[in-house]
């Protein structure tokens, strides 16, 4: 028992040493991609940072939604976070899978590329629509007699664990669609990906509850999101299989020579062969059957009534 565990452990060892090395080499070609995409989240992060200073406390606006779904409460408001968190772990973790498991489909560099490049274009266009118009927060922290619902003064601690103003649209929604829509096209479980849509769903049902967006916040995710990959995805080149490519590359068993020599054997004793082209049109004359490019009708025979 000990020694098949020991060698186990040795051939995940060795997996997990060829996989650094692949991810390695290709971190070397993209870094550029990924250094441009951690930039981006950190200029977003700042611009949510700048709204708040815009953000003006008000009346909370009606809400279909506030009036559908009933309000979690401060108590509760950790429940919508805990869900989110559970999402981005779960989705950081598969992105690393190719590390350890044999059954791997992606690459951890280029995937991330491709997310990053997913969340930069649609952040982009949130920037864009909450500082075009700056609504009152729902939050319990943005409401009017809140120290919190405007900056006098930089203070970003609590600007980041507490923004207001930026409302539209949810940038929790931008995350969990995008993480759910590149396993939907990447991942290989189908139950998962069904789990993971319910899960996108319920999140977005707990942020209205939670009165942490809109439901216009919300709304507008699930459209602009869904939109921008599939625009996004198009222009980028398509990533490498590594499950096909691993396919073709494994040579063919013993089993499958001998059924692909015994097919071959066959189509040659019935005067086949076995290439597609060399299907030619024959024909049977005194029970013999000819091929029409070696029958050769003379015309003294013809006249002969031979």
């Amino acid at each position: 028992m000990s020694f098949y565990i020991g060698r186990e452990a040795s051939k995940l060892w060795k997996r997990i040493c060829a996989e650094t090395i692949t991810e390695i080499n290709l971190l070397l070609e993209n870094w550029k991609y990924l250094l441009a995409g951690l930039v981006c989240q950190y200029i977003h992060g700042l611009a949510a940072r700048g709204v708040h200073y815009l953000h003006r406390p008000g009346p909370t606006l009606q809400d279909i939604g506030f009036m559908i779904l009933p309000e979690l409460g401060q108590d509760k408001a950790y429940i919508s976070e805990t869900l989110f968190t559970f999402i981005f772990v779960s989705f950081v973790l598969w992105t690393f899978h190719p590390f350890i498991l044999k059954s791997r489909k992606i690459y951890t560099v280029l995937i991330w590329c491709r997310v990053l490049a997913f969340l930069v274009a649609s952040q982009l266009l949130r920037i864009v629509t909450f500082y075009s118009t700056q609504l009152p927060g729902p939050n319990y922290h943005c409401r009017e007699g809140s120290k919190l619902a405007t900056l006098p003064r930089p203070d970003i601690p609590r600007g980041v664990l507490y923004g207001c103003g930026d409302l539209i649209f949810s940038s929790h929604m931008i995350f969990t669609l995008v993480f759910v829509r590149t396993y939907q096209k990447y991942g290989i479980r189908r139950s998962i990906k069904q789990v993971a849509w319910l899960l996108a769903i319920v999140q977005s049902l707990l942020i209205v509850a939670s009165r942490k967006h809109y439901t216009v916040d919300v709304v507008v995710a699930w459209y602009t999101v869904n939109l921008v990959v599939f625009f996004v995805d198009k222009k980028l080149a398509e990533l490498p299989d590594r499950s096909i490519v691993a396919a073709t590359l494994l040579p063919l068993s013993t089993k499958d020579k001998d059924g692909r020599t015994k097919e071959e054997n066959h189509k040659l004793l019935n005067g086949n062969s076995g290439d597609p082209a060399d299907r030619r049109q024959r024909t049977q004359v005194n029970g013999k059957i000819m091929e029409d490019v070696n029958t050769i009708h003379h015309p003294d025979s013809a006249m002969n009534g031979a």
